[in-house]
């Protein structure tokens, strides 16, 4: 004979298939690109990227925030397309700066007038050096002028390359030789006059005493 099941067992059979039922759903209409951030930290995260794009006109990311800044700034200019009071503030809430919202809404929305989305565009680049993450351009598609970057200084050769010496001869020939102020010869010191030189002492003649000589 079946025991009967326990209400309490029935209850948690019942919770189990319905976490089951959750878990295997799909995640349609789930486009949130978290960035490894909280929502406000990627909320500000976000915003500074737009603004620095309508101040640059095109900034260099990574191609996960790129992706992640591109519906957010075609979003802005939708609101400048608008032109309302309503959709300014609305603007100036998300951005909060008010220059970057005038410049939004003055130039950018303007130019994007006949176009209907697809203000933006990004263009992929290699990868980085330092952790190979993927990088891209973001811009406007409507800009007038892209900002290009600076370009890289070339590194010095370690060894340098001798040059040619009759080259150096000719071109030091072709110069124009300056004529360089003589030296002015030095006086000619006058002569001190010599002593004479002494005179040598004549020998003594010696004296024989007690001899006498032949001729007395």
């Amino acid at each position: 004979m079946a025991l009967r099941q326990r209400p309490y067992l029935l209850l948690a059979n019942s919770k189990r298939l319905c976490e089951d039922r959750v878990s295997s759903r799909m995640r349609h209409q789930k486009k949130t690109i978290k960035l490894g951030r909280t929502a406000d930290h990627r909320r500000a995260l976000l915003a500074n990227q737009v603004c620095a794009l309508i101040q640059h006109q095109r900034i260099k990311t990574t191609l996960a925030k790129a992706k992640a800044v591109r519906p957010l700034a075609e979003r802005m200019v939708t609101l400048g397309k608008n032109g309302s009071i309503h959709a300014r503030r609305r603007a100036l809430a998300v951005l909060r700066q008010k220059s970057v919202v005038k410049q939004l809404f003055d130039d950018i929305a303007q130019r994007s007038a006949e176009r209907n989305g697809g203000y933006t565009r990004i263009i992929k680049l290699g990868a980085r050096k330092s952790d190979s993450a993927r990088m891209a351009f973001i811009e406007w598609v409507d800009s007038e002028h892209i900002a290009e970057e600076k370009p890289k200084k070339e590194k010095k050769a370690k060894h340098k390359e001798p040059e040619a010496k009759p080259q150096q001869t000719t071109s030091e020939a072709e110069q124009p030789t300056r004529e360089e102020p003589k030296a002015e010869a030095p006086a000619p010191r006058q002569e001190e006059p010599t002593a004479p030189p002494a005179e040598e002492p004549k020998p003594k003649k010696r004296r024989w005493f007690g001899r006498k000589s032949d001729d007395s």
